[in-house]
């Protein structure tokens, strides 16, 4: 692709990302949550020659902190994706994720099970010393257990935004690197949509550095600092009392991933 065009499709995908920020309630409340957590996972992608890559990925979370709960087992997923790289400064991306999640009544399965199914596109801008990147991912949590669709929806679809920045280190096997990412919520339940419809949901960063091993694996060491916000609705059977808590959640992550690609 020419030059030229390069910051176009980048452009191009920026506009994707759209963000929009009433109902009277008869109780408001708000809750802070601060966690510490520590994260590790594994990658595995297998690359072929016209493009198409396969990947297998594992991620654990533990709660070394939670100012709410305690410690504890967080979550675990488990993701299968396709990829396809038709030229370098473009990528696509669908697959789907089995999250565990933690806290959670063991003996019920939709209890504990969520499934996520997700599609994203990337445009790549590489120079000399730093490689930027924009993706826009679309993504779809399903919940099979029992929900009041009044105050939560069994399919929740998100945007996610996210503007990276990847270093290149000339004659030594490190790329450290930065990412910003915006989750944008898109079908949040009536009862929630004050001030507007939807709300931005998360606001994550990471600053983290890539260590080559051999030709074929590396390490992956970051931290994430992360801020939620989510809107909890109670509503009573006859509809004649609405309860709204909007609650705040500050995380730290500390994580290590094992990439291995061939």
């Amino acid at each position: 692709m020419a030059k030229g065009y390069r910051l176009p499709v980048i452009g191009l995908l920026l506009f994707c990302s759209i963000s929009t920020f009433g109902w009277t309630y008869d109780s408001q409340t708000s809750s802070t949550e601060q966690v510490m957590q520590f994260r590790v996972g594994a990658d595995f992608t297998k690359k072929w020659k016209n493009g198409l890559r396969l990947s297998l990925t594992e991620d654990v979370r533990i709660d070394a902190y939670n100012s709410l709960n305690g410690a504890a087992f967080s979550k675990a997923y488990t993701t299968l994706t396709l990829g396809y790289t038709p030229i370098d400064y473009f990528k696509a991306d669908a697959g789907y994720t089995l999250r565990v999640m933690g806290r959670k009544d063991w003996s019920d399965a939709n209890e504990v099970l969520r499934h996520r199914v997700f599609m994203s596109v990337a445009g790549v801008y590489p120079s000399q010393y730093v490689k930027l990147s924009l993706r826009e991912r679309v993504l779809c949590d399903m919940r099979t257990d029992s929900v009041n669709l009044l105050e939560k929806n069994r399919y929740n679809w998100l945007l996610r935004s996210r503007l990276s920045a990847e270093f290149i280190v000339p004659g030594k096997p490190v790329k450290p690197y930065v990412w910003c990412e915006l989750e944008n919520t898109l079908n949040v339940p009536e009862y929630q949509q004050r001030n507007g419809k939807q709300y931005i949901s998360h606001v994550r960063t990471q600053v983290g550095v890539k260590w080559r091993l051999t030709k074929m694996s590396s390490l992956d060491f970051y931290y994430r600092f992360q801020y939620g916000y989510n809107r909890d609705i109670n509503i009573t059977k006859n509809k004649g009392y609405i309860q709204l808590t909007e609650k705040t959640t500050y995380l730290h992550a500390i994580g290590v991933t094992y990439n291995l690609d061939w």
